[in-house]
């Protein structure tokens, strides 16, 4: 495996929490990083998802402000 050069004041922080979790620091660590990675993988797929779905709108096409929709349908 690798080795990380990791701030002082961090490693302390996560032994920290290691210790109160009676589990290892480079356990609780690795689930840091997972749990990290998962969301940042997610918002980038929520992102190029939202982008493809702008990608569907013609381009030149107007679209309307939501807050004159929502206006309109509460008048109804």
């Amino acid at each position: 495996m690798g080795i990380l050069a990791i701030r002082d004041d961090l490693l302390r922080r996560v032994a920290k929490l290691a210790e109160s979790r009676r589990s290892s620091i480079e356990s609780e660590a690795e689930a840091m990083l997972l749990e990290s990675l998962r969301r940042r993988e997610a918002a980038l797929n929520a992102r190029h998802t939202a982008d493809a779905i702008a990608a569907m709108t013609p381009s030149g096409s107007t679209q309307t402000d939501s807050v004159e929709l929502l206006r309109e349908d509460r008048a109804r």
